[in-house]
C-alpha cells in the first residue's frame, strides 16, 4: 500500500497584481528576447499557476494584455526586430529556412512576419548554402570526418541535413567537399555572389 503524499509546504500562493506581472514580463525580457505571443503565454502561465479559479485567470489575462500593449508603444517589445534578430542568429547557426519559420512560428511570431523576414535574411546576403555550410562545421560532418570514414557516414550526414530542413541537393553538393577549406569557399563564394 503507498503512503499518501504530504502536502507541498511551500510558499503560499501570491495574488497576481499588475506591478508583479510587470516585474515578472522585465526579468523575462532582461533574460531573453522574446515576441509579443511568447511572453503573452509565460505570463499566462504565471497567472494560471498562481490563480484560485477562473476569475482571477481572466483577470490576470486583462493585465497582460494591458502590460503588452504598453510594452509594444514603447518599444519595449518589438515582434519584427525579433524576428529578424531570431532569424538571423538561427541561420548564422546553421538552420534551413524552414527551419527558421518554424520556429518563429513556435514563438508566436504571424506567418506573414514570417515570410517577409526570410525574404530579408535572403536579400541580406545570408544564403542556405552558407546556413548548411554552418550546420556542417558544427555538427563535424562531411569534410570534417577522418577520410576514410567518410563513405560510411555519407547517408547519415545527409539524413542529419535533411532532418534541418535541407534539400537533398544543397546536402549533396554541400557534402562533396573535399576539404574543409573547400566547404568555407563554397560558403564564402555564394555569400558573395549575391
Amino acid at each position: 500500500m503507498t503512503a499518501a503524499r504530504k502536502p507541498k509546504g511551500g510558499k503560499p500562493r501570491r495574488a497576481v497584481t499588475a506591478t508583479s506581472l510587470d516585474n515578472a514580463a522585465l526579468h523575462y525580457l532582461g533574460r531573453f528576447s522574446s515576441s509579443s505571443a511568447n511572453l503573452r503565454r509565460v505570463l499566462l502561465r504565471k497567472v494560471a499557476r498562481a490563480s484560485g479559479g477562473e476569475g482571477e485567470t481572466q483577470a490576470g489575462a486583462r493585465m497582460i494584455e494591458v502590460l503588452i500593449a504598453r510594452y509594444l508603444r514603447s518599444g519595449l517589445l518589438d515582434d519584427r526586430a525579433y524576428a529578424a534578430q531570431a532569424a538571423a542568429s538561427l541561420a548564422r547557426r546553421g538552420a534551413s529556412r524552414f527551419s527558421i519559420g518554424g520556429k518563429l512560428g513556435q514563438k508566436g511570431v504571424a506567418r506573414e512576419l514570417i515570410k517577409t523576414t526570410i525574404e530579408a535574411l535572403d536579400e541580406g546576403g545570408s544564403s542556405e548554402l552558407a546556413a548548411a555550410c554552418a550546420l556542417v562545421r558544427r555538427r563535424r560532418l562531411g569534410p570534417y570526418r577522418r577520410a576514410g570514414a567518410r563513405a560510411q557516414w555519407r547517408q547519415k550526414d545527409l539524413a542529419t541535413l535533411a532532418r534541418a530542413g535541407f534539400g537533398l541537393d544543397l546536402a549533396r553538393r554541400v557534402l562533396e567537399a573535399r576539404t574543409i577549406e573547400a566547404l568555407e569557399t563554397l560558403a564564402r563564394g555564394d555569400e558573395n555572389s549575391d
